[in-house]
């Protein structure tokens, strides 16, 4: 549909193989990744999904999704087998003889999450809530499998009765997109909403994406020239500047539009341009070139490296006008920070492994690691978690 008319819906083993033998920082268990997959292919045999695919390219397509966040081994594993204890006659002692206790443990509990009774009733709502944050506090790859899991089940919901797709739309608004998006999981976050919009209200989606589409071309060119200036200004002052260029999510526009009564022309980050450097120094220092080309906008700089958001967020953000007056946000940040900002927590495994056990930075990451659990169950005890499931839900559907 739309926006997501290119995606692969589903993925096979050799996809898997090429994201895994594509990832700098990850070193990982091949063979043990190829056992997990032969494992399941036999488990799940001849079973089909609703729209008559062989079952095992669900699996294969969620450890795809885990993989592309820089997970684990034990991770990949864990996606490839996930629905074997649920669905096959495996059981976890199977699992555990073969690859492990943490591997085991990871099924396990993507399993109980599994088997929580949905609800659309806000008090079902706040208890499921409350049972995930809790089972991420354990071990927080368990709730990462499960959103690739959701956002798969997603990406293939087409051939599902209409009803379905509205009950899993809602249920992701009220529970799976706000718990990604407390762990920093931009990607999952963003697709997952805009996706489940497509089923909650066509009609309006529709209308954004059609209105984006509309000058597309125009703001392929607008980005590209805001690029060339900046890379002007930098080249042989700051190296290695990379940019990109993006468009606001479609649910974050029917947001801003549908609740908060604003037009195209009042949102001033629909565009937004994103600069990273190797250092901290240098990202202070294009913040200096950027107001320098172009003029900001009075109290819209955000200073979030000095000051991180509570999911580890980190990014200066200002908001400036073109010479014709058009506004567009900039973002400056070092790799670290982008990496952490589009995967999230899912990030840290990335760097961790990366680094050698034992290092200062795997000490840091860890005591990171635990201060996104320890803020997520303090978010538990400050408020009532019935009033967080109701606030999601009106914020996203009603605007209160």
């Amino acid at each position: 549909m739309g926006k997501f008319s290119n995606v692969a819906h589903y993925q096979d083993f050799t996809e898997l193989k090429k994201i895994l033998s594509a990832s700098a920082a990850n070193t990982y268990d091949m063979d043990k990744i190829e056992k997990a997959y032969k494992f399941a292919e036999k488990a799940h045999g001849d079973q089909r999904r609703v729209s008559g695919i062989p079952y095992i390219l669900h699996p294969v397509s969620v450890a795809c999704i885990v993989a592309e966040l820089g997970m684990d081994t034990d991770s990949v594993c864990g996606a490839l087998l996930h629905d074997t204890v649920e669905d096959t006659g495996v059981t976890l002692e199977e699992v555990t003889k073969l690859f492990g206790a943490d591997v085991a443990k990871l099924i396990d509990g993507v399993t109980k999450i599994s088997k929580i009774p949905y609800s659309t009733r806000e008090q079902q709502q706040a208890e499921n809530i409350r049972k995930m944050l809790i089972a991420m506090a354990d071990d927080i790859r368990v709730i990462i499998i499960k959103l690739a899991d959701r956002l798969h089940n997603m990406r293939t919901m087409d051939c599902m009765p209409e009803q379905k797709r509205r009950d899993k739309s809602l249920e992701n608004m009220q529970v799976f997109a706000p718990i990604a998006h407390r762990l920093g999981i931009k990607t999952i976050k963003d697709e997952l909403e805009d996706r489940s919009l497509q089923y909650l209200d066509p009609i309006g989606y529709k209308e954004i994406e059609d209105d984006l589409l509309m000058t597309e071309e125009d703001r392929d060119k607008f980005i590209e020239s805001i690029k060339n200036q900046i890379l002007a200004k930098t080249e042989g002052i700051i190296p290695g500047v990379y940019i990109s260029g993006r468009v606001k999510s479609i649910n974050s526009i029917y947001r801003k539009t549908y609740m908060q009564g604003k037009t195209m022309d009042q949102i001033f980050d629909i565009f937004a341009v994103r600069v990273i450097v190797d250092t901290v120094s240098d990202c202070y220092n294009v913040l200096g070139v950027v107001h320098d080309i172009f003029k900001p906008i009075p109290n819209r700089f955000k200073d979030y490296i000095s000051m991180p958001k509570p999911n580890m967020y980190q990014s200066l953000h200002t908001t400036v006008l073109d010479k014709n007056a058009i506004p567009f946000e900039i973002q400056i940040r070092t790799w670290e920070m982008h990496y952490t900002a589009e995967y999230g927590i899912a990030a840290h495994w990335k760097y961790k492994l990366g680094m050698g056990a034992g290092g200062k930075n795997n000490d840091k990451m860890e005591e990171n690691i635990k201060k996104v659990k320890d803020m997520i169950l303090d978010q538990l005890e400050a408020e009532d978690v019935t009033d967080i499931a109701k606030k999601e839900y009106q914020k996203r559907f009603y605007g209160k």
